[in-house]
């Protein structure tokens, strides 16, 4: 196997390389929560890049329940034409391109004013960020029945777009990893307690998108390796999902681990001296590959033509990258060309944790931005001034999400 060469999927799909562009949360809807003129721009520069495979940033799945401001929605068929330009825009090099459909659960910021949902009643702890998020009301059956329509719904839309297959996000401490952990969901129903009870609405999302959708659209799952939290989701957890996802016509796993309150999926914000540091999550991946049936895909800080090489050479089947793609989307083709381009951003320190996160995700965003406006990017950009910059630009989205979401109820 080599980097660049490329992977049949289990549907029958060929995807051209094993460089995957992974999600990342853009923030560049419309006024109507559409894909906007900024946004394809964006996955222009992306799709022509020499990615095999590109993943959108969260798309959500209810109006109501958004990851943050100016976050694309797609419940219905009233924007679809803007979506299908997005998709072409993703495929400009006939890379596969899979939307990133996701809930947001109790992870939805404060200043939306929405009464957030997740399977018990329990608050982030972000220590003295907590008030950033509400507390959430545990869900009912209904809630948990409508949620499982809405994602085979978002599924079905994404299709006639054209895209070329979703992927479910139950990792990053999300509404479906919220279910999965042993932390936030305290139910004593059938959705509580066991693991097999906890996974049920995962694998019942999955069942009902599979059957949705047809057989050559990819289905995906992105899961945590582990929760990185004493008593969380473990990776002896993440194993038995695995299995649990294996007979259920699944076309890769993508590996990833943390959530806001234990942000580990920022690896690249971290020591990155080291091909374990880089690759943040390979050594989960090697595990799991033991009892998958599927292909995994490992996401988390790589930004080394080597490191990715490294994790394929390990039999993974895809490398995500991201934060590194943010600040050269042509990065691929780079490296297909012979150049040994590491693009990273400033090292963060911070002791604060979910701060420093916040601060990785706003200096990405900066880049994001410029792509989005045919700029260059600027991968020294203070963590800081970013961090500034996109507090400013989420007030501002936030009071317009009240104003539209009000105007939908009326």
């Amino acid at each position: 196997m080599s980097l660049l060469s490329p992977f049949t999927l289990p549907n029958g799909v060929i995807v051209p390389n094993r460089i995957a562009k992974a999600a990342m949360e853009e923030n560049m809807a419309d006024a109507d929560h559409a894909p906007s003129d900024e946004l394809i721009r964006l996955y222009r520069a992306w799709g022509a890049g020499g990615a095999g495979l590109v993943i959108t940033g969260n798309v959500m799945v209810d109006a109501r329940a958004m990851t943050g401001p100016a976050g694309v929605v797609l419940e219905d068929d009233r924007h679809l034409d803007r979506f299908r330009v997005w998709a072409e825009a993703a495929r400009a090099s006939e890379a596969q391109a899979w939307m990133q459909i996701n809930h947001p659960g109790r992870q939805m910021p404060a200043s939306m004013q929405q009464q957030t949902v997740a399977p018990s009643a329990i608050a982030l702890d972000l220590g003295k960020q907590s008030s950033m998020f509400p507390v959430p009301r545990a869900m009912t059956a209904d809630d948990i029945a409508d949620v499982v329509r809405r994602f085979a719904a978002t599924s079905v839309l994404a299709e006639r777009a054209g895209f070329t297959g979703v992927e479910i996000h139950a990792a990053h401490g999300y509404l479906l990893s919220q279910f999965l952990s042993p932390l936030v969901n305290r139910r004593s129903d059938q959705w509580g307690g066991s693991l097999e009870n906890r996974a049920r609405l995962l694998l019942d999302i999955v069942r009902a998108v599979r059957a949705a959708v047809s057989p050559g659209f990819a289905v995906a799952v992105k899961l945590n390796s582990a929760d990185f939290q004493r008593g969380g989701f473990s990776p002896e957890d993440a194993r038995a999902v695995v299995t649990m996802l294996n007979p259920l016509g699944i076309d890769l796993v993508e590996l990833s681990g943390g959530s806001y309150e234990a942000p580990a999926m920022m690896g690249a914000s971290r020591d990155e001296r080291t091909l374990a540091r880089e690759a943040y999550f390979l050594e989960f991946a090697k595990d799991i590959a033991a009892i998958a049936t599927m292909p995994l895909m490992v996401t988390g800080g790589i930004r080394r033509r080597g490191v990715a090489e490294a994790v394929i050479d390990s039999g993974v089947a895809m490398a995500g990258i991201a934060t590194a793609i943010a600040i050269r989307p042509d990065l691929p083709n780079r490296w297909r060309q012979g150049y040994e381009d590491t693009p990273a951003l400033k090292p963060i320190t911070w002791k604060n944790k979910p701060l420093a996160s916040s601060a990785h995700m706003s200096a990405v965003r900066y880049q994001l931005d410029r792509l989005s406006k045919g700029r260059r990017t600027n991968a020294n950009v203070s963590p800081l001034w970013a961090l500034i910059v996109a507090q400013v630009a989420a007030k501002r989205r936030a009071a317009r999400y009240r104003r539209w979401i009000a105007a939908r109820a009326a």
